[in-house]
Formats: C-alpha cells, sequence, structure tokens
C-alpha cells in the first residue's frame, strides 16, 4: 500500500509541473526564462522535501517510531491537496499582476505558488518512507530500501506526465485537472487513515485532513463554472466580453469570446489563445484582423493567377476562406485539433479546405509537389518556435514553393529590439534570397505586424490590388503597406547570424524578444482572458 501511495506522489510531481506550464503560459508566456523558473522551483522544492523527509525521520538523533512516522507519511499528500487548493484560489488573481510586475521574477513567485509546498511535501514521503521500512524491520542492507522507493516514486511520475498530457490536458480545463490531482492526493491520506498499514496515532486528525482537502478540492470543481463566470463579463477594446466556449488539446486552450451584441444586433468573436488574440470576427463572419486581408492581398499582388494554395497555420481559417472563395485549391496544415474544431464549428470553415494534422515543418519535408504560393502563419505563444525559424525549415519552405512560387509570411517585429528579427531575416533570406517587407507604422506601437514575401528566385513586380472588400477600420493601414514594400535592412542584417537546427547562437536574444512581446499584451488584456 504504502508503495502504491508513492506511486502515485511520484505521479502528482510531474503532473503539476507540467499543468503549471499549461498555467503559466498566457500570463508569462513559453520563453526560455518561464522554463528556466519552472525548472529551478521545480528541483528546489524536491531537493527541499527530500531534506526535510529526511530530518522528520529522525529525532534527536534517532528514527522516530513507526506510529509516528507512519502518520507524519499520511499527512504529506493531504496537505499537498490544501496547498493545491489554495494555490487554484490565490493564482487567477496574483499571476496578471505578477506578470505586470516582471515576466521573469514574477514567473519565479508564480511557481513557489502553484508548485512549492506540494512538491516539497510529496518530496518528502520519500524519505519517510524509507524510514518506515527500517522501523518496521522490512528494510534490506545496504541503501535500506531507498534505491527502490525512488525507482517506484520516479516510475509514477512517468506515468503521471503521460496521464497528465495524453489524458488531463487534452480534455480538461487547467482548472479541473489541476484540482483532480489535489483531489487524488487528498484521497491517499483517507486511505491510510481508513487501513492504515502500522498503527496510526491521532488517526481521526488524519482522517479529517483528508477529508476537509477532498471536500475542499470537490467543491471547487463543482463550483468551477460559477468561479469562472463571475470573472465574466469584462470590458476590453470598447466593447464587452463573455467566453462563449473553449476546446483542450495538448497544445493548449482556445477560449472562443464573444462581445455583447449592439443595438443593431451585430457582434465580435475573438480566437483567443495562450494570451494572444488571433483573430477577431464580425457577426457576419468577416474578420476585422488587418492581418488576414494583408495576406489575401499580398497572394493578390504576387500570385493572382494562383491555382494550388499551402496555408501553414490555421487559426479561425479566414485566409483559407477568401482562399477558397476565389477557387482556389486549399491545403492547411494545423498541429492543434483544437484549431480545428474552432474552425469547423465557430468559424464555418468550408468543407472544401482540406485540412491536414501535422506539423507543419514535418509536412514540409514531404512535400513533394510545388505550390503556387506558401502562406506561413506560425505562432506558439509569443512567437514562432525556434525550430520553424532555422535555415533547414526555409530550405524544406523553399522547396515546397518550387522555384516560381513565393512564401509570404506573417511575423512581428519589435521596433525597439531589433536584432531577433534580424535573425530572422538572415536565415530566410540564406534559403529564398528574393526579399520585400511590408510593414504596420502605428504611432508608438512597439510590436508590429511585419509581412515578408520571399521567394527562391527574384520577385515578380506586384500587381496593384483594391483593398474594398476589407473592413473599413483596417483599409487604411492596408494601403499604406501595400505602398511602401521594403527590402530588409542591410545594416541591420550585417549584424545577424543564420540559424541552423545544429547550432543556434541567438537563443537568448530570441527568449529577449518573446518576453517583450509578451510583456506588451499582458499590459493590456483583462485577467478573465488569461485564466483557464
Amino acid at each position: 500500500m504504502l508503495y502504491a501511495i508513492v506511486f502515485i506522489t511520484g505521479g502528482a510531481i510531474l503532473a503539476l509541473e507540467l499543468l503549471a506550464s499549461r498555467i503559466m503560459t498566457p500570463y508569462f508566456g513559453v520563453s526560455l526564462f518561464i522554463w528556466t523558473g519552472i525548472l529551478s522551483i521545480t528541483l528546489v522544492a524536491l531537493a527541499g522535501g527530500y531534506w526535510w523527509g529526511g530530518r522528520l525521520a529522525a529525532r534527536d538523533g534517532k528514527t522516530r517510531s513507526l506510529g509516528q512516522l507512519t502518520l507524519l507519511y499520511a499527512m504529506m499528500p493531504g496537505a499537498a491537496a490544501l496547498a493545491i487548493v489554495v494555490a487554484c484560489l490565490l493564482y487567477p488573481f496574483t499571476f496578471l499582476p505578477l506578470a505586470r510586475m516582471d515576466l521573469v521574477v514574477g514567473a519565479f513567485a508564480a511557481c513557489v505558488i502553484l508548485l512549492l509546498v506540494p512538491l516539497a511535501t510529496t518530496s518528502a514521503m520519500n524519505p519517510l518512507l524509507v524510514a518506515i521500512r527500517v522501523a518496521g524491520g522490512a528494510a534490506p542492507a545496504g541503501d535500506a530500501g531507498a534505491g527502490r522507493v525512488f525507482f517506484v516514486s520516479t516510475l509514477g511520475s512517468v506515468v503521471g506526465v503521460s496521464v497528465t498530457a495524453f489524458g488531463l490536458i487534452p480534455h480538461f480545463s487547467n482548472f479541473t485537472a489541476t484540482l483532480t490531482v489535489a483531489g487524488a492526493l487528498a484521497t491517499l491520506t483517507l486511505l491510510i487513515a481508513a487501513s492504515p498499514p502500522h498503527p496510526l496515532p491521532f488517526r481521526t486528525a488524519v482522517a479529517g485532513l483528508g477529508g476537509v482537502a477532498l471536500a475542499l478540492s470537490l467543491g471547487l470543481l463543482v463550483c468551477e463554472d460559477a468561479f469562472t463566470e463571475a470573472q465574466w463579463p469584462v470590458r476590453y477594446g470598447g466593447h464587452e466580453w463573455r467566453r462563449e466556449t473553449s476546446y483542450h488539446s495538448m497544445f493548449g486552450t482556445v477560449q472562443i469570446l464573444k462581445s455583447t451584441p449592439e443595438a443593431d444586433g451585430s457582434f465580435r468573436r475573438m480566437y483567443f489563445q495562450d494570451g494572444i488574440t488571433q483573430n477577431t470576427v464580425g457577426s457576419d463572419g468577416q474578420s476585422l484582423s488587418m492581418y488576414t486581408w494583408m495576406l489575401d492581398a499580398l497572394i493578390r499582388a504576387y500570385r493572382p493567377e494562383a491555382k494550388r494554395a499551402l496555408v501553414l497555420g490555421l487559426g479561425a481559417g479566414m485566409v483559407p476562406r477568401l482562399l477558397i472563395a476565389r477557387g482556389v485549391d486549399v491545403t492547411v496544415v494545423e498541429i492543434d485539433p483544437a484549431s480545428v474544431r474552432a474552425a469547423r464549428e465557430i468559424f464555418t470553415l468550408p468543407d472544401e479546405v482540406a485540412v491536414v494534422e501535422q506539423d507543419a515543418r514535418t509536412f514540409l519535408q514531404s512535400c513533394t509537389q510545388p505550390y503556387d504560393v506558401v502562406v506561413v502563419d506560425l505562432f506558439a505563444g509569443d512567437g514562432v518556435p525556434e525550430y520553424l525559424v532555422t535555415q533547414n525549415f526555409f530550405d524544406a519552405l523553399r522547396r515546397c514553393a518550387g522555384d516560381d512560387g513565393v512564401a509570404i509570411l506573417n511575423t512581428f517585429a519589435d521596433r525597439q529590439f531589433r536584432r531577433p528579427y534580424a535573425h530572422f531575416l538572415a536565415t530566410l533570406r540564406a534559403a529564398m534570397p528574393a526579399m520585400v517587407l511590408y510593414r504596420t507604422n502605428y504611432a508608438g506601437v512597439v510590436h508590429v505586424n511585419s509581412f515578408v514575401v520571399a521567394a527562391a528566385r527574384g520577385l515578380p513586380e506586384p500587381l496593384t490590388v483594391s483593398v474594398q472588400e476589407a473592413p473599413e477600420s483596417v483599409r487604411q493601414a492596408l494601403t499604406d503597406m501595400l505602398a511602401q514594400p521594403r527590402p530588409p535592412d542591410a545594416r541591420v542584417l550585417e549584424q545577424s547570424q543564420v540559424i541552423t537546427d545544429a547550432r543556434n547562437p541567438v537563443s537568448l536574444d530570441m527568449a529577449k524578444g518573446q518576453a517583450r512581446h509578451r510583456k506588451g499584451v499582458i499590459d493590456s488584456v483583462p485577467a478573465a482572458f488569461l485564466f483557464n
């Protein structure tokens, strides 16, 4: 029984670490700095728990009695469960202020709130179990069974991370998944109290601890909808918003937010993921996001005769909708099944659009027939994942576009911290040397949309295209950008480096750039957008 319990608590440790990364992403992003915080606090908590458990196992230099050790062992899961419940009540209201204060320091503080006590208490059970075996006369010679205890606990961690990644995260909210772990830990304390494997002093108190922890966990689970609903509606961008629905997957949570209808019945829907607005769509099904129409305009300007188009990254599916309406044969590659469901069910993506659920790079590497145009709209968290900005990726992109095709990329540029974007442009140019940029120029805006048109050979002279189909709110920005194509800044490129799979000398620059982008996001969005 005690080994089964340490197996489950080992699973809870890794489950909580994985869930912490999902909970924190909307607030702090997914940069190198954030993962440093998660891993550091996890290791500190585990090290502290092992040390603390060893200290608890002895008193005055002697091993405690078997009953005392069993009491301590029984209390730890219940204490961890209570700490998780408290963390779940705190994080929806504390993480946004922490992120606004400082992303890195705030991420470390957030990890302390989520992980420190639960991980320290559950890891303390390992040395306590070794001491129980010694006190009970069951410890073998040598390591007193420590190797076996940590072996079982580590196997539990393997199972725990698998169950969380493939079971909890794709099907439940972060709040529900975390409280499920708390409920499981509370149940362990109750099991020991119900059938103690050794004499258990204060058995009623132990049962009370487990019962309270389980009741609080289940109570919050039952009240999750009410707890979540209490945070809505919120005002943002001149509109009042509520969460209409959400989709969960291994890649995060897609939220569909809906504005309160205006007097004429019109409303807006927002596709929101990991703290970033991916698209805003009117009640007439028309995209209100500038980038949708700019990508479409660039396709018409550089490849008006396009018959086959490849779109990497689906989002709400607005760009494929525009292409299919003009008779273009469209293939979309999207790794996240939640995005596919949202595009089909909420934004009515036409059945004629073929969607391949696959990693974009894997698809490009197996691409056999070139496309007339390839649209690259790949984002995760605060930017494009590093393996999708290497020369190896862009070489595959060039082959898929062929000698006569063009690639059109939707990206973000930081006007004050230019190095990360310069590295990206230099790497793209190494594979597709013909390149031109179109960029928004909003006054006072630091992070701007930057659209890149690239080809293996020279680019044709772009046609003049109309943007009258676009919403009036974005027409002027589209007109201004289309009128000002610009080459990459040669002086900036001279200071940049090419990124490859084997060598990425600019990871720190990219992490800083992502952190700057996240800071700009969280300074404007309401806390309710980021919860769950």
